[in-house]
């Protein structure tokens, strides 16, 4: 991500510079980048430190240069020591990747702490993922639900998912079904497909509120939509067992075709399973619901 800062340009171009209709300005595009990448320099030479994260992010990302990840992270150091939380972030992705210097997780932490402190939701969610996993520190749960809580008060929605993880495993705080619900609802709303899986899991089991088969069904379809095969597999099994609709052999086998397709295993011994109840007329209709599905993209289906 660039961030905005007024530059006055004055550039004088022949009419061999400019592209023609035909080159689509792609010619011109690259002009404008490189124009814009030697007033970032200028600026960024004079300590600038919006230019610096700016002229950082043209280095890695190769637009109006060449790309090059260590003078990438020069400039993003520039502009982190002097504040800079975009930077600073950046520079800390940077330590993460292993780009344009050694892999360093201990100094990534060090630059997302001061990202994240300075409310940075990115650098808040990574910070969070290091005491998670244990990266560059001691494994450290409490402060991995710090850190996702700050990120997911923010909207951000793998913070919403991992936090509902956190408390529906018990992981650096009591097991709390009803959190887990409510930040799994955040996720989900969001459209991130795990989540629906998720509150669709605990809606079919009861945890955290009432059994509800018909909360299950529907995010589970909203997961299967997204083409995972786990909800496929699952919403096979509630309408094998009509379990919040009614039975229906002919969606079950369609929905357990579609989660094999993809990949899941238990799915097709159900498959193969509930295929010896039925009859090969509705095996055949089964057969061509998943084709249909999956012309779809798993929609209406």
């Amino acid at each position: 991500m660039l961030k905005t800062i007024v530059i006055l340009i004055i550039s004088f171009f022949s009419v061999n510079s400019f592209a023609t209709v035909n080159d689509n300005n792609s010619a011109f595009e690259e002009i404008d980048h490189q124009t814009t990448f030697r007033q970032y320099k200028i600026l960024a030479e004079q300590g600038d430190a919006l230019a610096q994260y700016n002229l950082g992010a043209f280095y890695r990302d190769g637009q109006g240069t060449a790309q090059d990840y260590e003078t990438a992270v020069t400039w993003f150091r520039r502009a982190a020591e002097q504040g800079d939380s975009d930077a600073q972030y950046n520079l800390a992705l940077m330590y993460d990747a292993g780009r344009g210097t050694v892999q360093d997780y201990k100094s990534a932490i060090r630059w997302y702490t001061k990202a994240a402190k300075q409310g940075d939701s990115d650098a808040q969610y990574s910070l969070a993922l290091m005491y998670d996993e244990g990266q560059g520190t001691a494994r450290n749960y409490k402060a991995a639900i710090r850190w996702y809580t700050k990120a997911a008060e923010q909207g951000f929605a793998k913070a919403h998912y991992n936090l509902a993880l956190m408390y529906d495993e018990g992981q650096g705080t009591n097991q709390d079904y009803k959190a887990a619900i409510r930040w799994y609802t955040k996720a989900a709303e969001q459209g991130f497909a795990k989540a629906h899986y998720n509150l669709a899991l605990m809606y079919d089991k009861g945890h955290g509120t009432a059994q509800d088969y018909h909360a299950a069904i529907r995010w589970y379809i909203k997961a299967a939509e997204q083409g995972f095969a786990k909800a496929q597999l699952n919403l096979g099994v509630m309408y094998f067992k009509g379990k919040g609709t009614v039975q229906n052999f002919v969606e079950a086998h369609m929905w357990f075709n579609i989660a094999a397709a993809n990949g899941h295993a238990n799915a097709q011994k159900n498959r193969d399973t509930i295929q010896k109840r039925m009859t090969s007329a509705d095996i055949s209709k089964a057969q061509n619901l998943a084709k249909q599905c999956v012309i779809k993209d798993f929609k209406d289906c």
